[in-house]
Protein backbone atom coordinates (compact mmCIF):
# COMPACT_ATOMS: atom_id res chain seq x y z
CA UNK A 1 0.00 0.00 0.00
CA UNK A 2 1.72 3.12 -0.75
CA UNK A 3 2.63 5.35 2.05
CA UNK A 4 2.39 9.19 1.71
CA UNK A 5 3.36 12.48 3.99
CA UNK A 6 0.94 15.43 3.95
CA UNK A 7 1.97 18.73 4.54
CA UNK A 8 -0.59 21.37 6.04
CA UNK A 9 -0.07 24.97 5.09
CA UNK A 10 0.12 27.95 7.86
CA UNK A 11 -0.82 25.29 10.99
CA UNK A 12 1.14 25.73 14.24
CA UNK A 13 3.23 28.52 13.11
CA UNK A 14 3.37 32.15 14.79
CA UNK A 15 -0.02 31.18 16.35
CA UNK A 16 -2.31 30.83 13.39
CA UNK A 17 -4.02 27.66 12.49
CA UNK A 18 -3.58 25.91 15.84
CA UNK A 19 -3.98 22.10 15.35
CA UNK A 20 -3.16 19.70 17.72
CA UNK A 21 -1.62 16.81 16.13
CA UNK A 22 -3.59 14.18 17.70
CA UNK A 23 -6.42 16.19 15.71
CA UNK A 24 -4.48 15.79 12.77
CA UNK A 25 -4.56 11.75 13.56
CA UNK A 26 -7.77 11.83 14.12
CA UNK A 27 -8.79 13.40 10.91
CA UNK A 28 -6.05 11.17 8.76
CA UNK A 29 -8.07 7.83 10.59
CA UNK A 30 -11.59 9.58 9.75
CA UNK A 31 -10.59 10.34 5.78
CA UNK A 32 -9.44 6.12 5.67
CA UNK A 33 -5.35 6.55 6.42
CA UNK A 34 -4.10 3.50 7.82
CA UNK A 35 -1.71 3.86 10.53
CA UNK A 36 -1.41 7.66 10.77
CA UNK A 37 1.47 9.39 12.56
CA UNK A 38 2.30 12.94 12.54
CA UNK A 39 5.79 14.56 12.92
CA UNK A 40 6.80 17.73 14.90
CA UNK A 41 3.74 20.27 15.35
CA UNK A 42 3.58 22.03 12.14
CA UNK A 43 1.62 19.87 10.26
CA UNK A 44 2.97 16.82 8.50
CA UNK A 45 1.29 13.72 8.74
CA UNK A 46 2.07 10.20 7.14
CA UNK A 47 -0.15 7.75 6.71
CA UNK A 48 -0.73 4.60 4.03
CA UNK A 49 -3.67 5.23 1.68
CA UNK A 50 -5.33 3.16 -1.12
CA UNK A 51 -6.35 6.34 -2.98
CA UNK A 52 -4.12 7.95 -5.32
CA UNK A 53 -2.28 11.44 -4.17
CA UNK A 54 -5.63 13.31 -5.50
CA UNK A 55 -7.86 11.48 -3.46
CA UNK A 56 -5.76 11.70 -0.08
CA UNK A 57 -5.39 15.40 -0.51
CA UNK A 58 -8.97 16.20 -1.21
CA UNK A 59 -10.49 13.64 1.62
CA UNK A 60 -7.78 15.51 4.01
CA UNK A 61 -8.67 18.94 2.81
CA UNK A 62 -12.29 17.86 3.59
CA UNK A 63 -11.86 16.87 7.06
CA UNK A 64 -9.81 20.03 7.45
CA UNK A 65 -11.70 22.49 6.45
CA UNK A 66 -14.85 21.09 8.38
CA UNK A 67 -12.76 21.12 11.68
CA UNK A 68 -10.69 24.36 11.34
CA UNK A 69 -13.93 26.12 9.63
CA UNK A 70 -11.74 27.14 6.79
CA UNK A 71 -9.45 25.91 3.65
CA UNK A 72 -6.34 24.78 5.20
CA UNK A 73 -3.73 23.97 1.68
CA UNK A 74 -2.55 20.51 1.91
CA UNK A 75 0.62 19.10 -0.24
CA UNK A 76 0.82 15.43 -0.81
CA UNK A 77 3.57 13.65 -1.91
CA UNK A 78 4.57 9.68 -1.91
CA UNK A 79 7.14 8.71 0.62
CA UNK A 80 9.36 8.43 -2.99
CA UNK A 81 8.76 11.98 -3.98
CA UNK A 82 9.97 12.92 -0.43
CA UNK A 83 13.17 10.78 -1.07
CA UNK A 84 13.67 12.74 -4.26
CA UNK A 85 13.30 15.86 -3.25
CA UNK A 86 15.87 15.70 -0.29
CA UNK A 87 17.95 14.12 -3.10
CA UNK A 88 17.40 16.42 -5.90
CA UNK A 89 18.29 19.62 -3.45
CA UNK A 90 20.64 21.54 -5.49
CA UNK A 91 22.40 23.48 -2.03
CA UNK A 92 23.18 20.17 -0.34
CA UNK A 93 26.92 21.83 0.21
CA UNK A 94 25.16 24.91 2.22
CA UNK A 95 23.37 24.46 5.90
CA UNK A 96 20.19 22.52 5.70
CA UNK A 97 18.44 24.24 7.99
CA UNK A 98 18.73 26.91 6.13
CA UNK A 99 17.35 25.38 2.68
CA UNK A 100 13.75 25.21 1.90
CA UNK A 101 11.59 23.28 -0.15
CA UNK A 102 8.51 25.03 -0.74
CA UNK A 103 5.76 22.84 -1.91
CA UNK A 104 2.99 23.70 -4.42
CA UNK A 105 -0.43 21.61 -3.69
CA UNK A 106 -0.65 19.81 -7.27
CA UNK A 107 1.90 21.09 -9.77
CA UNK A 108 3.90 24.12 -10.22
CA UNK A 109 2.64 26.85 -11.92
CA UNK A 110 3.60 27.89 -15.20
CA UNK A 111 6.14 30.48 -13.91
CA UNK A 112 6.67 29.78 -10.44
CA UNK A 113 8.97 32.92 -10.09
CA UNK A 114 6.42 35.55 -11.50
CA UNK A 115 6.23 38.70 -9.45
CA UNK A 116 9.09 37.36 -7.47
CA UNK A 117 9.73 40.26 -4.28
CA UNK A 118 12.32 41.08 -1.87
CA UNK A 119 14.95 39.16 -3.83
CA UNK A 120 18.26 39.72 -1.90
CA UNK A 121 20.62 37.11 -0.56
CA UNK A 122 18.27 34.28 -1.51
CA UNK A 123 18.89 31.51 -4.05
CA UNK A 124 16.16 30.24 -5.97
CA UNK A 125 16.25 26.35 -8.09
CA UNK A 126 13.13 25.16 -9.59
CA UNK A 127 12.60 21.41 -8.71
CA UNK A 128 9.83 18.59 -10.09
CA UNK A 129 6.57 19.97 -8.07
CA UNK A 130 8.68 22.59 -5.61
CA UNK A 131 10.91 25.13 -5.50
CA UNK A 132 14.23 25.18 -3.38
CA UNK A 133 14.97 28.12 -1.74
CA UNK A 134 18.81 28.87 -0.04
CA UNK A 135 18.81 31.80 2.83
CA UNK A 136 22.00 32.48 3.43
CA UNK A 137 21.27 35.23 5.87
CA UNK A 138 18.57 33.16 7.62
CA UNK A 139 14.88 32.89 6.54
CA UNK A 140 14.11 35.16 9.77
CA UNK A 141 15.42 38.01 7.80
CA UNK A 142 14.22 37.47 4.69
CA UNK A 143 11.94 39.61 2.82
CA UNK A 144 11.63 37.43 -0.38
CA UNK A 145 7.61 36.91 -1.31
CA UNK A 146 6.55 34.65 -4.53
CA UNK A 147 2.86 35.17 -5.06
CA UNK A 148 2.66 32.59 -7.58
CA UNK A 149 3.64 30.52 -5.07
CA UNK A 150 1.31 31.88 -2.27
CA UNK A 151 -1.14 28.29 -1.56
CA UNK A 152 2.54 26.19 -1.34
CA UNK A 153 4.11 25.29 1.96
CA UNK A 154 7.78 24.88 3.22
CA UNK A 155 9.71 22.53 5.09
CA UNK A 156 13.54 22.51 5.29
CA UNK A 157 15.42 20.33 4.22
CA UNK A 158 16.35 18.84 7.68
CA UNK A 159 12.51 17.58 7.99
CA UNK A 160 12.02 16.77 4.53
CA UNK A 161 14.74 14.40 4.97
CA UNK A 162 13.51 13.19 7.93
CA UNK A 163 9.41 12.86 6.41
CA UNK A 164 11.32 10.65 3.29
CA UNK A 165 13.41 8.64 5.99
CA UNK A 166 9.93 8.10 8.48
CA UNK A 167 8.18 6.84 4.59
CA UNK A 168 10.69 5.09 3.88
CA UNK A 169 10.53 2.76 7.75
CA UNK A 170 6.30 3.04 7.48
Amino acid sequence: MPVYVALLRAVNVGGTGKLPMAKLVELCRDAGFERPRTHIASGNAIFASEGGEAQARAALEERLAAYAGQTVGVAVRTGAEMAEVAARNPFADELAARVLALFAPETLPEDPLAGVAGLADEQIRIGARELYIHYPSGQGRSRLRLPAMRMATARNLNTVATLAALARTF
